[in-house]
Formats: structure tokens, C-alpha cells, sequence
């Protein structure tokens, strides 16, 4: 059966032959022959080779290298930070898989850091970028401006801080300063 652009399809159904096109959004490859992962319509790029499935309802929510992410620091080991993933930014709908993360100390901004407890604390909430995808883990960046701690609370009192300047954050309770990879979206 040949299916051609428009046409409605359900998860499993044959697309084509991957000889003839790749396996773009909402298809995959299965044993040289390209299927639908979601019900939809058919949409086929004959310049890039790709045959996709358009999803009335979206699809599900998957992350894909260079989505942004809000998350929540949930442990500081050395040179790696923990991060739960919390959303996707832009979209209000649920996670599809329980993403869980990991920030390395070399990603996190472009000047050297000598402490990842300089950057990040537990608690954090964080913007960062996703730059690796394994199955449900994930690697991400801070180095952007628009990355970094989104919002904090004081290690002392567990009041929330406020900007003090670029590299750091201070307590309005107990005047506590310390050092963060402070996103420019910090909410104050």
C-alpha cells in the first residue's frame, strides 16, 4: 500500500521502505521499513527524504537536543549536578517520561568554576539546555545567559534570595551572600 501526503495513518502502519525515505517526527525505522508512532496525517519532504506523521494532538511531550528544560537540583556530587525534570519550556502539557539529569562541572558556564557548589545548590530551580539525549537521561548546558539558577533559596534561613550581582545572590532575611550561574530569568 502506498501512502501518500495527507493521509491518515495509526501507530504501526507502513509509511515506506527506508531505502526510499528516512523516519522523521512521529515514524521510525522497524526492520528496513519505516512505520507510524502516532496516529495522524502523513507529511512527505520528497527534497530531505523524510516521512513524518503530523499528530492532531501533538504527539507525546518528548525533550530532543537543544529544548530548554526547568528542573530542580536535587543533589551536587563533585563535578556533576542531579537535576529532576520538572517541564519543557513553551508548553504547558506533561513530560512523556520521567527525565532524569545531569550537568556536568564543564558545562555549566564558560569560565572556569572551581566548585560545582559555586554554580548550584540543592533545591535550585534551574533553565537549562539539552544537549544529550540516552534514553531517559539526559545531559545539559547552563552556558547561556538566559541559563543558570531561575530561582533560590538561602542555604542558612530557606528564604528566597535575590540578585546581587551577576555571579551572586543575597538573603533580604539574614544577609547571607553566595555565589550562583544566576540565568538572566531569575525571578526576583
Amino acid at each position: 500500500m502506498k501512502v501518500n501526503s495527507g493521509d491518515f495513518v495509526m501507530p504501526g502502519d507502513f509509511l515506506s521502505v527506508s531505502e526510499q525515505f528516512l523516519p522523521g517526527d512521529g515514524a521510525y525505522e522497524d526492520d528496513g521499513s519505516v512505520r507510524s508512532g502516532v496516529p495522524g496525517n502523513v507529511k512527505i519532504n520528497v527534497d530531505q527524504k523524510e516521512i513524518s506523521v503530523i499528530s492532531k494532538s501533538g504527539g507525546p511531550n518528548l525533550l530532543k537536543v537543544g529544548d530548554i528544560i526547568y528542573g530542580e537540583v536535587k543533589d551536587v556530587r563533585g563535578q556533576r549536578a542531579l537535576i529532576t525534570v520538572h517541564s519543557k519550556k513553551g508548553t504547558d502539557r506533561q513530560l512523556a517520561l520521567p527525565y532524569m539529569s545531569a550537568i556536568h562541572i564543564s558545562q555549566v558556564t564558560p569560565a572556569y568554576i572551581d566548585r560545582l557548589t559555586d554554580a548550584f545548590r540543592i533545591g535550585d530551580l534551574i533553565e537549562a539546555k539539552v544537549v544529550k539525549i540516552m534514553g531517559d537521561n539526559l545531559d545539559l548546558n547552563t552556558e547561556d545567559a538566559n541559563c543558570g539558577v531561575v530561582k533560590a533559596m538561602c542555604t542558612k534561613c530557606r528564604a528566597y534570595m535575590k540578585v546581587a550581582n551577576t555571579e551572586e545572590l543575597y538573603c533580604p532575611v539574614c544577609d547571607r551572600k553566595e555565589k550562583r550561574k544566576i540565568s538572566e530569568n531569575y525571578d526576583d
